[in-house]
């Protein structure tokens, strides 16, 4: 058995957990959030806890089972306390400002960078240079903070572009004569 299914996901006070067939459903203060669960992955609720078992022994049993539990428990965190992702702008002029659905990012581009912010997404400026996303679906928030940094990732002589607030950029060196 995977070592990550062998914890049971527990469930907060607030969280409403159901299933009908195969789809699993938790609902919480944030949202409502979905998943299909995989024939291989037995799951079985003991009262405020999920367990999680692999149906046979084999390796892709117990592979679905320790992706299950850890794609449960991110679903019970996103509807509790939801996920963020912060990016920074790094270079003269690159700013972002945040109106209503839609992230406006000057990048040193002709042209400011218009992006429309998905359904369950929100996202914040606090200053020029910092976008904060947030929201409660863990992948979509990745997603979304993955698609913003494509515009510009940094680069690796002087460190421009956007980056996320924890990532590291390696600085080459220049050419010397």
């Amino acid at each position: 058995m995977s070592r990550v299914a062998k914890q049971p996901v527990e469930l907060p006070k607030g969280v409403e957990f159901s299933q009908s067939g195969t789809t699993l459903t938790l609902k919480g203060s944030k949202g409502a959030l979905t998943i299909e669960l995989n024939s291989e992955v037995e799951l079985t609720q003991v009262e405020n806890e999920l367990i999680i078992k692999a149906r046979s022994g084999s390796k892709f049993s117990n592979a679905m089972s320790g992706t299950t539990r850890a794609l449960l428990a991110n679903m019970v965190q996103g509807v509790t306390e939801g996920f963020e992702r912060k990016l920074q702008l790094v270079g003269v002029g690159y700013r972002a400002e945040a109106k209503g659905d839609k992230l406006n990012l000057t990048l040193g581009f002709s042209h400011p960078v218009v992006y429309d912010v998905p359904a369950g997404i929100s996202i914040e400026t606090p200053s020029q240079t910092e976008v904060v996303v947030r929201g409660f679906d863990k992948q979509k928030v990745g997603q979304v903070a993955s698609e913003i940094r494509r515009y510009r990732p940094p680069e690796p002589y002087k460190g421009k572009g956007v980056r996320y607030a924890d990532e590291r950029v390696v600085i080459k060196e220049a050419k010397k004569k």
